[in-house]
Order: structure tokens, then C-alpha cells, then sequence
């Protein structure tokens, strides 16, 4: 590697480089300071050429090219050797500096080991170090035996306003002003001399300057002259983007302001100023004095003559005693010029004609005895080695002798002897020997630095405060152990130990001298080697004093997080942990203030807990609702949602097309509250008081919502979330402060050992924006308030509402953007019961209130349980329940609410919501079936205001009801034995309910088709007229086909018969089941078994009606304000068998059978049930026939009634039709009675028809006969051929006549 690239060449070639010294009149000043500069820092960032490119020839005959160059500027007075006192203030300021910028980093926690080792040499150690060691590098500078510091040129500069200007450069170069350098003969005052006039543009025209300036060129000659213009920008300001000055640290004033007069016209000129006076005038200046000091040296020094004759010249010398600085030597001594020829080729590169010099010089030294002379000599020789890249042995070899040459010299060459093991440790790290420079460092405090007796001695108790020096030492020392752990560091392998005890010695030196930031990072740095190992005493030693130290400087946060590490422990005893909480607390208390930390672990924050509820186009009426999944909305609210005229879309994508530009953000509403839930859990065993919970949030104003929303992503965002705690911790301060915009709520808690508590947190945003949640904020104990931020690495996708993008960035879920305020429907149905019975109807009032001015309207409701709840009229509000249930004597067709497909519920359309008063809505409820339900109800709305970002909102309803059993109600039917179109219905009635007594009111059917009839009287089947827990009734009825016209059946489809159930006493007037409520139950229930409203001619639909008893200390005294119902769908009364007859006739005769025999008529109705044409025969069987008969028709459908009362076991068709026709033959072989007419009679009947057919029988003595010997057949023809008869129904059959008594008496 290219030793001029390395950190100890570029220091070489930033600190041996040509000195110029600057003489300037007051005036000049007073025009850089208008710039915040003085003429030195003016000039300074431009005296450093990296590309000077400048042929240079000094001993040879060969030239070579110049390319890294740079001068130093000094004023005349500051040309002196550093006071110690004064150079000791500096270190300390640099140190001190050093520690306030390193103060972000000491609230961070300490790396791991394994990452230190992991990071780069440049990482390891502060970048401080390198400043600190150039400042004590220039604690020796300008010293009497050192070339490289005494100017080589004179620069005089003179304001075009002065007076005199010509008399005014002379007078600057008085021996007076001049340094002691020049003065005691340490250098030659025969030295470069340039001349700059600086004329300030702001004072006028440069007409005057100029011709001072040829005046100038006439008098001190036209090359050394020069003419410099500044402040060229007359009007304003300028504003640099580059600005040179940046990084140069002035104490005028902040580097912002530095040039702000100085236009790019004045740095051209500052530029060919510095560039013409080191190509054109120092660097040939030093060129030219490089070749005849060697040759004068080379005449006079080198050559075995001369050398001979040195050494006897000097012969005697070696006994003279040893003194500090050896002989005095004039800048006219050999020796001297040799010392400058060195350092000047040096500076110009030539290292070979320099470590010739100073080889040739150094056995000089020796000889006489000028031991700090010499050493400076082997130091310069040891760099030179350095910079030719050559015999590193050598150069080692002679920066040790330098070294202990400057200790043999005491006090006097301490600081050298610093120098020159500073510079000795970078020529070793540069070869990788870091544990030699370890080395080094530890000799420098162990041997360089003084003891306070040696203070005492040398300096004086009273004049120097040795204690305050001896303080001094003993931070450069801290330094120095530092350096070297990370030395110890840096070697392979890794000493380890080594750096982290010398870590604790360096700490432990930085504490002494009350630079406790430096203490605590090299504190911190030990724990990161003790980390993971079984010292855990040293460990909370290490991390108690740390805290100590953050509190001596007042950083109380950042001394918790430490404290912390040993006092949010739960698995320390109960008397530990509350030990470590007083102390905590009392560290607080010393604040004496309210404490603010980052990461507060009291209590702990379960992040994956964290849910955020929020409204934008959905809203909520009850906190429950947001607990229901988003897809069961979707799909009862997919039906409202307008959809475009050219493609139907899903809500989401509506939305987005209705919103555009809220298309990738969550949406919420100006003045509506965003509801944040996490849990909070004590780790420990004794109880903590959390005060004060809410949230912290940042809201951006819409003027402000593009610059927002790009800086929220930005990487700045990003750092203070994921780096330094103390930053984020002022940015939660700073968003905290300005709550204008927004409103908080806030928690009290209090958590027991081990508990933990889900908190409700709200965030109201009052103005148009884009808000972020940005965490969350609480007191522990009344006094530290704790923050804690949701991160983007923590928070998970747990949006209880609002759009779910797979592709949205996880910190976009608490990003919003908040639109203007917009009307919000709030709304309640009132007296909806928690817990009902089975049945239970009741009439409620939906309440909806828009609060806004700005009105609502196209309302629409839908309900997903429409068996539970239904929507009732406008004029519903004003009945009263349950007497608007009871049948009034003016009948007028029902008018149902205007329902639109899909269940949907239309409001009127010139109905709006607006402001104070409360829109109220009638619904009838009914507990439909038993269980545990979710009902939901959803209110479409739109905006009043076109103008408004959104087009329409939703209002999401949400009740959980537990419905109990009350009644089991259940049909049979089955036809009438010998009645045609008439049925026998069995009711059966279960009470289950477990300590509900109820009535049992009335039984209706529904359809004006079906009349319905008891069979017995109530009292006779029901005398206790209630069903007590547990009791079961049953009840027969007879149902029968009405005749009513079907005008009156379209008019009112629900009408039917009602058959009251309680005594007549009881009685007062019927419920209608034909009007709302009950009928639009019962329309919801028939849909429910994917049954149509349409009438069905074969079925048949119920209503019980019942109420609970008022006590059961009051039985069969009803509950007047509560009503049951109980809907029974679809109880077919179709049999197997569409033919059904009746025989029609005389049951009893009188006839004289001793004139003849007696003839009876009978007359037999068939009727076809089916949608087809029926083909009939019937057949009469004599008693003759019936055998062969039956045997004919076995092999027939039984299908029909039969009399089956007295058969016990299952038998096959063949054995029932035989014993069925058999009962009904007498003993005789003689039949009493025969059939007349035609044994066979064929008939085809309509669909749904009727037909006679006329019968006769002869009776031939009296008796009781049974008339069922007959046989009908029947077959189904289709009326159309493409039709089919019917999938439950039989197309062909045989059916055995119905028994039919007939009793014929003997006349008197």
C-alpha cells in the first residue's frame, strides 16, 4: 500500500508541510469578518492541493513531479511554542467535544462481541481519536530544532482602505511583531516575502486598488505583488451549496454563514491567489534553497575529507555533561542548514535527500551531546523510512530510539516523546502489529506521563495546581488505555481480556477525571465481552455504575434502560424486585421532574395483541360489531352497495374507484374516533399503578399531506423508529406537544403480580390529514412515563376493519388519511331483548340519528336473520302492542313494506336524516328458534352533500341474542276416512321451558283454502287451559277445503280459519294472522324451508299463538303485554293415492222382505287430486267372484285406506287385501246382498275434478252389512305428452273400497 495513503502519511503530509506567516492590518479583518471568517480561515480551504502537479528538481539533475502539496497559514503571533498549561485546557476541550458528540451513542445499547469482531478497523474505535492525536502531535510545534515548522515564506496583506497602503507593508515586517524564532536566531529572517492589497467590493469600484496596485509592483517588484477582491456580492446573501468551509471548525461563528459574501468570482481569485503563490513563488523558493544548501553541505560535509575532519573538530566533545538541548545552534550553523535542507526536501517529497541529511546530521547530535536534537533527528529519520516504503526494521529501530532518547530527557521531552509513540504506533498498526502498539500505548502512560510528586518538584505546588495537571495526565492516559484495548483488539487472534480489562482501566481513568460519557462507552464496551458469560455479578456491577454515571450527567432515560436490566426481572425474589423498583423510583425522584423512557418494560406491551378498529365508508353502532369477520359483512352488504353501470364490481373495488386517490391507504373520517386495543402485563410479583395510558399520534395537515405521505417512507422516518432511542424519544415529545389537531383518551389501570389487562385506546382527528399512530404512552407509579413505538417490524396485519391489501406495507395499517367530516348515522333499536323465549314477538323502534347538518338519504336496511327481525310500516309506530295483533271487523288488504330484491328494505325517498331530530322506524321481532344468535342488521346510506368524498356509508349493527325453548309444536295430517277434501290434523305440544308456564291461545291456518275446526270442545281436552314446565297436550282438529272464491284468496293470501283455544269465557278477539307482523314471519319462515309464497293445494300452514302465564301463582291468567308464535310450513295432506271417494246413501232401511227384496241406491263421488287425467274403474265384487277377484288384484297397489286396526303383525299386500275383504263376508255361502247394474264401470277424470257415479245394491234380508266389497283402479294419463305426472305421486293403483255400514231393518 502506497504510504502516503495510509493514516500516518496523510497526517505526515498535513503536518510537515511548508508554515507561511501572515502580517495583516486591522482593516483587513474587518473585511473577511464580514464573511464570519478571518483572512487565514478565508484562505485555508484552499491551501490544500491534492493535484498541485508541479515539476520540482532539487538535487538531481532529473526533475519529478509534485502532486499532493499544502501550505499552513499562520499569523505572526501565533508562531511560538504552545504553552502546556494552555496546549493540557485543549486536549481536555477535544476530549470533552469528543464526548458531547458521541452523545447519541451512549444511549445505545453495547454491540455484540461477535459484531465487533465483525466490523471493520475504522468501526472499532471512535473517529475522535484521530483529532485528539493530531492536537497532541501540535503541543510540540514550532520547536527551535525542528525546520518543518519555521515559515518559509512572508505573506503581508494590506486593505485597499488603509491609508498609506505602500508605508503600511513595510511597517507590518517591524522586528518587534515578528516571532522569537526570527528574532533569536533560530531561523533565517532572510525568507520569502509576497504582497496582497484586499479591496472589499462593498466598499466601491476597484479603480483605487488598482492603481495602489502598480504602485505596489513599482515598489517591492511586479512578481511578489497581488491583488485580492472580496465580498463581490453586493445585494444579498449567498447561499452555498458546496460550502468549503464546512469542514473546518471556526469558533467565529456556525459554518452556515461562513462566505455568505464571497460570490464564485471571489473564490476564483482566492483560488489563483494560493495557487500562484505556491506553484510560482514558495515551491521554487524552496527548490532553489534545496539545491544550494546541498551544495554548500556537499562541499563542505560530505566526501571522506571532510567527514574525517568533522570528527576532529568535534574531538573532545563526548566528555562535556549532558544537557536537554546539547549546544546552541544559529540558523546560520552547519548543522542548522543541514536540519532544513532535510526538511525542506522533506516537504518536497525528495525522502531519499532527506534521510541522507539527516543521517549525515544525526551523528552530530550525538556527538554533541543534543539529545533532543537527535531524537527529533531519528524521528524524522524513522517517517522517512516510512514514506520510501523501505526497511521497516530501521524505521522501527529508530522510533524507539527517538522515543527512549525523549525519556531519558525527563520533562523537557514528554511531549516529544508522546509525538513520536504516536506516530511509532501508526507505522506499527500499518503492519499489523497491533499488539506491539498496545504495547506502546501502555508505555506512554506508564512512562510519559508524570506523577503529581514530579509535579510538585519540577512545576511548583502553588503556581500550577498539580493536582488540576496531575487530572490532566490522567485523561490522556484514559485515552492512551483506550486506544490500546482496541489494539488488544484488533491483533490476532483477539486478546479479549486484554481489551476488556483495559477497557475498565481506561473507564476507570475517564470517571476520575469526570468525563463520565467517555467512562460509560468504555464501561459499555467491557459488558459487551462479559455478555453471555456466567459473571453476572459483574455484569449488573458494570451496568449499576453505568446508570450512576447517566445519572450524574442528568440522562435519567437512558440510566433506566441500564437499571432496567436488573430490575425487570421476574425471576428475582418478591423482596428483590421490589428493592430495584425504589431505587428505580428514587432515581426518579432525583430528576425532579417527570421522567420520560423509551422501552419501558413496566408493564410489559404484548404487540401481538395489538388490533385497530376504525370507520371510513363502514361504520359500527356498537363496539361488538367490530368482532364479526369482515367476508359476513361483505356478503350482506354486497346487495346494497351500488355497483357501476358498465361492469359490476365487488365493494372493494368500488371504493377504490369512488376514492382514487385513497386507493393504497386506510381511510377515516374527520371528528370520528380510530380505537386502538393492547394488553399490558406486569412481569412481576408485586403490584405496579400504570396512569395516564393513551396514544401517541402525528397528524399531518392536508396543505402538508404530499410532503407526508413521501417522508413517511422516507429512510429519516425509518431511522427513528429502528435507531437511537434518545431520538425517537424527542420525536414522541415533539408530537406529543401539538395534540391540536386530534383528541386522546386516556386509561387508569391497576395490574396485580403476573396480571395483565387489555386497554381501549381512541384517537378523535379534528382537521383533514394524514395521522399515524406511532405507539403507545403511560405513567408508571405517577411519576415515568413510558413510551413504547409500533414499529413496522412488529405490528401484523390485525385491522379489524378497512381494506386488507396483501401488497400494503405492514407500517401502512396505522397510517391514515383523514377526509373531511361527513354525515354518520348513529343508530339503536330499542327494548331488543338479550335473552328471550322460543316465539316470543315483540314490537321494537330502530332509532337512527345524523348528528351532522349536512342530511342523509336513499336509506336501505337489510337484516341477516330476517325470521328474527322484520321491518315494519311508518304507521306501526303509533299501534299498541299486542292489541294491534287482534283482528279488526273493517278488513282491508294487508300493505306490506316495500321490499327490494334480496331482503333489501327501501325507506321512502324523500326520506332524509338531518340534525337534532332522530328518524324512528318500527321492527317486530321474533325469537324464530332456539340458541345462541348473531343478529346483524346493515343500513345503507348516502351523503346529502355530492360534494363529499364519499358517496354513500354504511351503518353495521350488531346483537347476540340467546333464545331459550319454549313450545314444541308438531302436525299430522292425514285424510278423512269417508269424508272427501277433509282431514284429520294431530297437534302435539311439548312445554320445555323450565319454569314457564303458557297458554295456549289459538291455532290458525293460513290461506283462505283451509278451514280449520275442534273436534271436541276445549274444556273437554284441555280443562287446566295451561302447560306448566315439562307438560305435554295434544288436540285433534278437523281441516277441510274452503269454499271461499280466489278473488278473495289473491287479495288475501294469508287469511284463514282460527280456532280458539281457551275457554269462552276467556275469549276476546282473535289475532290476525293474515296482517304484519305475523304474516310476514311466516312468509320469512316459508323461505327459511325453501318454500314460495305461492299457495300449494295439497299443504297446509299453521300459527300457534300463546302467552306466557303472569305467575305461576295465577294459573290461566295470561301475560297480556307478551305474545308467542309458532309457525308450522308446508304440513302436506297429499296422500300416495290423488283418487279419493266418498259413498253417499241411507245408513238405515225399513223394507217388508216377505213381498220382495229390497232395492237401495247409493251415490259414489271420486275426486282426482292430481294435475293429470285420471282413468277410473270400478269394480263391484258378488260374494261369488271375491276369491278369484282378489287373486286377480294381488298383484295390484294397495293404495288407500284399509282397515289394518286388527292386525298385529306386518304382512304382505296379497294376505291384507284377502283378510280385508273377508271380514266383510257373512258365514253363508249365500250372499244377503248383491250388487246391481254392471260389475264394472270406467270413467276418466279432469285434474282437480270431480265425478258420480250412481250404485245399487239388492238386499235380500235384514241385517248390518258393510258395502266395501268393491275394487277401484286408477291410472294417471298425462294431458300433455310432454309432462310427467308428479315424482311423489303413483301413476296407476289399486285401492279397496272405504268400510260403509248399512242397516236394514223388517218393516212392522
Amino acid at each position: 500500500m502506497d504510504p502516503a495513503k495510509t493514516s500516518l502519511g496523510k497526517m505526515l503530509l498535513e503536518e510537515i508541510t511548508p508554515v507561511v506567516m501572515v502580517l495583516r492590518t486591522p482593516l483587513v479583518e474587518e473585511s473577511c469578518l464580514k464573511n464570519s471568517l478571518s483572512f487565514i480561515e478565508m484562505l485555508s480551504p484552499f491551501c490544500d492541493f491534492n493535484n498541485i502537479d508541479v515539476p520540482v528538481r532539487t538535487s538531481s539533475d532529473q526533475p519529478y513531479r509534485l502532486q499532493k502539496f499544502k501550505l499552513r497559514l499562520f499569523y505572526e503571533s501565533d508562531i511560538k511554542q504552545p504553552d502546556i498549561v494552555v496546549a493540557k485546557e485543549r486536549l481536555k476541550q477535544v476530549i470533552t467535544e469528543a464526548g458531547e458528540k458521541d452523545r447519541s451513542d451512549l444511549s445505545t445499547d453495547p454491540l455484540d462481541i461477535s459484531n465487533v469482531l465483525a466490523s471493520s478497523k475504522s468501526e472499532i474505535s471512535p473517529s475522535w481519536f484521530e483529532i485528539f492525536n493530531k492536537e497532541l502531535v501540535r503541543t510540540v510545534s514550532f520547536s527551535e530544532h525542528e525546520a518543518f515548522d519555521h515559515p518559509v515564506a512572508c505573506v503581508s496583506v494590506v486593505s485597499s482602505k488603509d491609508e498609506q497602503p505602500i508605508n503600511k507593508f513595510v511597517d507590518l515586517f517591524n522586528t518587534n511583531k515578528l516571532p522569537s524564532l526570527l528574532n533569536d536566531g533560530a531561523m533565517d529572517p532572510k525568507i520569502l516575502k509576497h504582497y496582497v492589497l484586499v479591496h472589499d467590493n462593498k466598499d466601491g469600484p476597484s479603480e483605487k486598488a488598482t492603481k495602489i496596485l502598480t504602485e505596489m509592483k513599482n515598489t517591492f517588484g511586479f512578481n511578489g505583488c497581488h491583488l485580492l477582491c472580496i465580498n463581490s456580492s453586493q445585494d444579498e446573501q449567498v447561499e452555498h451549496q458546496d460550502n468549503p468551509w464546512v469542514p473546518y471548525k471556526f469558533d467565529s461563528s456556525p459554518s452556515q454563514d461562513h462566505g455568505c459574501y464571497l460570490n464564485i468570482d471571489d473564490f476564483n481569485e482566492i483560488k489563483d491567489l494560493i495557487q500562484e503563490l505556491s506553484s510560482k513563488h514558495i515551491i521554487p523558493y524552496m527548490e532553489q534553497k534545496v539545491r544550494v544548501l546541498n551544495q554548500q553541505i556537499s562541499a563542505t560535509r560530505k566526501g571522506f575529507k571532510n567527514q574525517i575532519k568533522n570528527l576532529w573538530w568535534r574531538k573532545g566533545k563526548e566528555d562535556t555533561p549532558d544537557s536537554s538541548n546539547g549546544p546552541m545552534y544559529t540558523y546560520s550553523s552547519v548543522e542548522s542548514q543541514i536540519r532544513v535542507l532535510g526538511d525542506y526536501a522533506f516537504m518536497l517529497g525528495d525522502y531519499e535527500l532527506a534521510l541522507s541529511n539527516y543521517r549525515l546530521i544525526s551523528t552530530d547530535y550525538k556527538i554533541d551531546k543534543a539529545w533532543k536534537r537527535y531524537a527529533g533527528v531519528q524521528e524524522m529519520m524513522g517517517l522517512t523510512y516510512f514514506m520510501l516504503d523501505q526497511s521497516r526494521k530501521e524505521a522501527d529501530n529508530c522510533m524507539e530510539n527517538a522515543f527512549n532518547t525523549y525519556l531519558k530527557l525527563g520533562s523537557s521531552g514528554r511531549q516529544n516523546a508522546t509525538r513520536c509513540g504516536l506516530w511509532w504506533i501508526e507505522m506499527l498498526k500499518m503492519k499489523d502489529q497491533f499488539k506491539e502498539a498496545a504495547t506502546v500505548y501502555f508505555r506512554i502512560c506508564s512512562e510519559v506521563l508524570p506523577t503529581v510528586n514530579e509535579i510538585k518538584n519540577e512545576r511548583g505546588w502553588i503556581y500550577f495546581l498539580p493536582r488540576i495537571f496531575f487530572l490532566q495526565e490522567l485523561l490522556h492516559s484514559a485515552v492512551m488505555l483506550e486506544q490500546a484495548s482496541y489494539c488488544y483488539l484488533l491483533s490476532q487472534p483477539p486478546m479479549l481480556h486484554k481489551y476488556g480489562f483495559h477497557l475498565v482501566l481506561s473507564g476507570d481513568r475517564y470517571k476520575k477525571c469526570d468525563q463520565i460519557k467517555h467512562a460509560i462507552r468504555t464501561y459499555k464496551n467491557a459488558v459487551s465481552v462479559y455478555k453471555g458469560t456466567p459473571w453476572s455479578y459483574i455484569k449488573d456491577h458494570v451496568h449499576f455504575h453505568i446508570g450512576q454515571c447517566y445519572g450524574f450527567l442528568g440522562m435519567y432515560d437512558v440510566a433506566f434502560t441500564h437499571m432496567l436490566e436488573v430490575l425487570a426481572c421476574s425471576h428475582q425474589s418478591k423482596a428483590t424486585q421490589e428493592l430495584f423498583l425504589r431505587e428505580f423510583l428514587q432515581i426518579v425522584q432525583k430528576a425532579g421532574k417527570t421522567f420520560e423512557v423509551l422501552r419501558l418494560q413496566l408493564p410489559v406491551i404484548n404487540i401481538s395483541s395489538l388490533k385497530v378498529d376504525f370507520e371510513d365508508h363502514r361504520t359500527y353502532a356498537l363496539p361488538g360489531s367490530t368482532s364479526v369477520k369482515e367476508s359476513v359483512w361483505r356478503s350482506l352488504e354486497e346487495d346494497m352497495i351500488p355497483s357501476l353501470p358498465t361492469v359490476r364490481t365487488n365493494w372493494l373495488e368500488l371504493q377504490s374507484k369512488l376514492l382514487p386517490k385513497y386507493k393504497e391507504s386506510n381511510i377515516c373520517v374527520a371528528g370520528e374516533a380510530i380505537k386502538i386495543a393492547i394488553e399490558f402485563k406486569n412481569p412481576l410479583e408485586i403490584p405496579i399503578s400504570i396512569s395516564s395510558v393513551s396514544l401517541i399520534c402525528e397528524l399531518s395537515a392536508k396543505s402538508d399531506e404530499t410532503n407526508s405521505v413521501s417522508s413517511y417512507g422516507a429512510p429519516g422516518f425509518s431511522v427513528i423508529l429502528t435507531t437511537a432511542n434518545l431520538i425517537l424519544l424527542a420525536y414522541c415529545r415533539e408530537i406529543i406537544s401539538d395534540t391540536s389537531s386530534f383528541s386522546l383518551s386516556e386509561v387508569n389501570i391497576s395490574l396485580g403480580g403476573g396480571e395483565a389487562n387489555l386497554v381501549q385506546l381512541t384517537v378523535t382527528p379534528k382537521v383533514e390529514g394524514i395521522l399515524k399512530i406511532v405507539g403507545v404512552r403511560w405513567k408508571l407509579s405517577g411519576s415515568v412515563v413510558g413510551f413504547y413505538s409500533f414499529g413496522s417490524n412488529y405490528v401484523k396485519k390485525k385491522i379489524a376493519k378497512g381494506r386488507r391489501k396483501a401488497k400494503q406495507s405492514p407500517g401502512n395499517y396505522l397510517k391514515f388519511i383523514v377526509i373531511q367530516s361527513l354525515p354518520k348515522l348513529e343508530g339503536f333499536i330499542h327494548a331488543l331483548p338479550e335473552k328471550a323465549y322460543a316465539g316470543h314477538l315483540q314490537n321494537l323502534v330502530l332509532e337512527l340519528r345524523n348528528r351532522s347538518e349536512v342530511s342523509v338519504k336513499n336509506l336501505k336496511m337489510k337484516t341477516s336473520h330476517p325470521r328474527f327481525l322484520n321491518i315494519g310500516k311508518q304507521e306501526d309506530l303509533d299501534l299498541e302492542f299486542p292489541a294491534c295483533l287482534e283482528k279488526k271487523t273493517n278488513v282491508s288488504p294487508p300493505a306490506n313494506p316495500k321490499i327490494a330484491s334480496h331482503g333489501v328494505f327501501l325507506f321512502p325517498e324523500d326520506l332524509s336524516v338531518q340534525g337534532e331530530n332522530p328518524l324512528l322506524w318500527p321492527l317486530w321481532f321474533r325469537a324464530a328458534v332456539p340458541g345462541n344468535i348473531s343478529l346483524l342488521v346493515v343500513i345503507y346510506y348516502e351523503m346529502g352533500d355530492q360534494s363529499s368524498a364519499m358517496r354513500y356509508r354504511i351503518l353495521r349493527m350488531h346483537y347476540n341474542l340467546q333464545v331459550l325453548p319454549s313450545l314444541d309444536v308438531s302436525f299430522k295430517i292425514s285424510p278423512y276416512p269417508s269424508r272427501l277434501q277433509e282431514f284429520l290434523v294431530h297437534m302435539d305440544v311439548v312445554n320445555k321451558t323450565n319454569s314457564e308456564s303458557i297458554q295456549v291461545n289459538q291455532l290458525s291456518t293460513i290461506g283462505s283454502h283451509w278451514e280449520i275446526s275442534l273436534l271436541q270442545p276445549i274444556d273437554t281436552i284441555f280443562p287446566s287451559q295451561s302447560l306448566i314446565a315439562g307438560q305435554a297436550f295434544s288436540c285433534f282438529f278437523s281441516c277441510r277445503k274452503s269454499s271461499t272464491e280466489e278473488s278473495t284468496s289473491s287479495l288475501f293470501p294469508h287469511i284463514g280459519s282460527n280456532v280458539s283455544l281457551v275457554p269462552d269465557g276467556s275469549k276476546g278477539a282473535p289475532f290476525d294472522t293474515s296482517k304484519s307482523p305475523l304474516a310476514g314471519f311466516h312468509d320469512y319462515e316459508r323461505l327459511q324451508h325453501g318454500i314460495s309464497n305461492q299457495v300449494a293445494e295439497n299443504a297446509v300452514d299453521f300459527i300457534l299463538i300463546s302467552r306466557p302465564l303472569k305467575s305461576n301463582s295465577q294459573p290461566g291468567v295470561a301475560d297480556a303485554h307478551h305474545v308467542f308464535s309458532h309457525h308450522a310450513c308446508h304440513c302436506s295432506t297429499a296422500s300416495t293415492s290423488p283418487i279419493t271417494w266418498v259413498v253417499d246413501g241411507p245408513r238405515t232401511r225399513h223394507h217388508d222382505f216377505s213381498s220382495s227384496f229390497c232395492e237401495i241406491n247409493f251415490r259414489m263421488t271420486i275426486y282426482n287430486s292430481s294435475n293429470a287425467l285420471a282413468s277410473i274403474i270400478l269394480k263391484t265384487l258378488d260374494s261369488t267372484s271375491i276369491s278369484d277377484q282378489l287373486s286377480d288384484e294381488a298383484s295390484g297397489n294397495q293404495v288407500g285406506w284399509h282397515d289394518v286396526s286388527l292386525a298385529k303383525d306386518s304382512k304382505i299386500e296379497s294376505d291384507a287385501l284377502r283378510n280385508h275383504v273377508r271380514k266383510s263376508l257373512l258365514p253363508e255361502s249365500v250372499s244377503p246382498f248383491i250388487w246391481s247394474g254392471s260389475s264394472s264401470t270406467g270413467v276418466q277424470i279432469k285434474p282437480l275434478s270431480t265425478t258420480e257415479i250412481p250404485l245399487q245394491i239388492c238386499v235380500f234380508s235384514p241385517g248390518t252389512y258393510d258395502l266395501s266389497n268393491y275394487v277401484v283402479n286408477w291410472n294417471l294419463l298425462p294431458v300433455n305428452d310432454h309432462e310427467s305426472v308428479g315424482e311423489r305421486i303413483e301413476s296407476s293403483g289399486t285401492s279397496l273400497g272405504y268400510p260403509y255400514y248399512l242397516t236394514v231393518l223388517p218393516s212392522d
